[in-house]
């Protein structure tokens, strides 16, 4: 395989929000992205697949920041970064949903021959994911699956991985590991694994193992998934929805108004 990095979108075709890049794609744009890398047999490829909290955590972290930034796309998964987007003058109809861009892609390609590995999530959830969207999707090819410890990984685990996975002869990685850890992971694997594409997908392992609940549409749709998932989750999620999400509303107004350049 090539180990070739293509340019993913022109300047035209994206906006920044707080320093980050958001390319200005719908599910349908990133399907046929992908399609192309692996037909193409492009390696080094990975994208990510961020909303308020991804950007919040670059805006602390530059190091992050830059992961984000020389991420082949940055979609939009959040409605807050739809509306900036349309603010902008880009006719973003919906968001790039993690667990919806996931399921779309196995059901649209799942007699295309791809290989698909699932990689993250707590014990058996990799397999269990698998499992489930092979039964919706009769010819979905499964390359591999593994679920990494909650902690540091040592080089040699490391190195397992990356044979296991290379081994696999995978087209597609998903990976389920939340932000920041999940980019940071594409980021630093992206060019030792001989993979077309690595998506990271986050809280969709969970979703799709039914592990856990989904909001409503109309919550997903009209940017309340937050308060669904703060409900669910509060002593884990409070920081990030009310502390960080606060922060973000604040300083997305300084840069609307011109108050503060965020480069």
């Amino acid at each position: 395989m090539a180990g070739s990095k293509s340019v993913s979108t022109s300047l035209e075709n994206s906006f920044r929000v707080l320093g980050v890049r958001v390319d200005a794609v719908q599910i349908d744009d990133v399907v046929r992205r992908v399609q192309a890398w692996i037909q193409n047999r492009e390696s080094g490829q990975y994208i990510s697949v961020t909303g308020m909290h991804g950007v919040t955590e670059a805006l602390h972290d530059q190091e992050f920041a830059k992961v984000l930034n020389a991420s082949s796309l940055v979609v939009p998964d959040g409605m807050p970064l739809v509306w900036i987007g349309r603010h902008r003058g880009f006719p973003l109809a919906r968001r790039v949903y993690g667990p919806e861009l996931m399921e779309t892609f196995c059901a649209r390609t799942a007699h295309e021959g791809y290989r698909h590995f699932f990689y993250g999530g707590a014990p058996d959830v990799a397999e269990r994911v698998a499992d489930r969207l092979t039964a919706r999707f009769p010819g979905l090819q499964i390359a591999g699956t593994f679920c990494p410890p909650f902690r540091a990984l040592t080089q040699e685990e490391d190195s397992k991985i990356v044979d296991l996975i290379q081994l696999s002869h995978a087209d597609v990685v998903w990976v389920g590991l939340s932000t920041p850890k999940q980019e940071r992971w594409m980021f630093e694997h992206k060019d030792k694994l001989g993979v077309p594409v690595l998506i990271g997908v986050g809280a969709a392992f969970d979703f799709h193992a039914g592990c856990m609940k989904q909001a409503p549409e109309w919550m997903r749709e009209n940017g309340l998934e937050w308060l669904f998932r703060l409900v669910q989750e509060p002593r884990r999620l409070w920081r990030r929805y009310l502390l960080n999400g606060s922060e973000f509303v604040f300083n997305v107004a300084l840069q609307e108004l011109r108050l503060r350049r965020f480069d």
